[in-house]
């Protein structure tokens, strides 16, 4: 007898791509301007920085050189310390380790997932040259009594808003607030450029000093000369142009992603209740983006490993939290933070990318809650 057929797989995330960004690659090739020199590049940088509300953009080859290249710019180097949360995705970190800095662990805030900006205080030492708030899974930081502190401080704040592009803190977007913003296109993200990043800037000689060290410290004025060292860290046109596109359409893609948040808490918002599972979180200064819409499981119920596994065999995607930077061990100097590692150790990512429909929705919802029985 055969078995009966299981319905389509449901995918963590998946892009939105259409006509206007095959239209514009096409018309990239057709310039031959492929590379880094080429009209979409500075179109892209324009346009996202004026959606974020900053006056320039830096178009980079991913996150991760957004973070470097933010870090080197700002003056970040040997023996200085970077406050970073450890519960992020490690590339936080390693960036910091790229300037030969030390990045120092701050716990979660169980209330929002960000940096607990208490713990930040008491992590704050004489060498700490910048404060690093990672905008988690979607969920803007409180960045009110983090810019304070750097003001008091004389810090320099770097915002990764990689997972949270669009997401508004007090009526203002993610990567407006510190002095300088870093951004993700990676496949999953809100939006995409296959690979990509941005660094997002107010200052013109910090737009000027992210310029100069994307291109190998090749003076502007000076074609071949090299004062300083710099990195190799520039976008494609194919890939601005898949950008531009893309920027364009940003308002509807950023509500499709809060749709499929309203879906879940109503399709699981009794389950909640009753289980102890908590819901993805969106504090009333936030607007939160949900790029990957995220709970946190019942501290009695099956592990998230348990649950993954029972999720798959029905054909439901999802993936665990981060691993907490302080735990991994490139990084662990056997410190304790019992938020993050809570939050860690019961958090599971569910489907949320475009093209969900409510019908998906309510699948992946009783799918958790069939996993969730012991």
């Amino acid at each position: 007898m055969a078995s009966p057929e299981l319905p389509p797989r449901i995918p963590l995330a998946r892009p939105d791509l259409g006509d206007a960004e095959i239209a514009n690659v096409v018309d990239a090739v057709r310039s031959g301007w492929i590379s880094s020199l080429g009209s979409y590049v500075g179109r892209f940088e324009e346009g996202f920085s004026a959606f974020c509300g900053v006056r320039y953009g830096v178009a980079v080859m991913n996150g991760t050189a957004a973070l470097h290249l933010a870090l080197v710019a700002a003056g970040v180097g040997e023996g200085d310390e970077v406050a970073i949360p450890t519960l992020t995705f490690v590339a936080t970190a390693n960036a910091v380790r790229y300037c030969g800095a030390r990045p120092v662990f701050v716990e979660a805030d169980p209330s929002h997932w960000g940096m607990d900006v208490r713990d930040l205080e008491a992590r704050l030492t004489p060498r700490t040259r910048a404060i690093v708030p990672v905008h988690l899974y979607g969920h803007p930081c409180d960045m009110e009594p983090i810019l304070a502190l750097a003001r008091r401080r004389g810090l320099v704040v770097i915002e990764d808003a990689a997972e949270a592009i669009g997401a508004e803190y007090k009526g203002r977007r993610v990567g407006s607030f510190g002095d300088i913003g870093c951004f993700s296109f990676y496949g999953n993200k809100i939006i995409t450029t296959g690979e990509g990043g941005m660094c997002v800037v107010n200052d013109p000689r910090l737009q000027e000093r992210l310029l100069l060290l994307r291109d190998h410290g090749m003076d502007a004025r000076r074609r071949y000369w090299h004062e300083v060292i710099g990195f190799n860290y520039r976008m494609t046109n194919l890939q601005a142009a898949v950008g531009v596109a893309q920027v364009d359409r940003l308002p509807p893609l950023i509500e499709a992603r809060r749709r499929v948040a309203r879906w879940y808490a109503e399709c699981l918002g009794d389950l909640a209740r009753r289980s102890g599972l908590v819901l993805h979180p969106e504090l009333p200064w936030a607007r939160s983006v949900f790029w990957i819409y995220s709970v946190v499981l019942p501290a009695d119920g099956p592990s998230v490993q348990d649950v993954m596994t029972r999720l798959d065999a029905v054909g439901v995607d999802s993936r665990p939290f981060f691993h907490p930077v302080h735990t991994l061990p490139p990084y662990a100097r056997g410190e304790r933070f019992p938020a993050a590692e809570d939050l860690a150790a019961r958090g599971l990512s569910l489907p949320s990318g475009y093209g969900l429909e409510r019908w998906d929705v309510e699948r992946v919802s009783t799918a958790l809650a069939k996993a969730l029985e012991t």
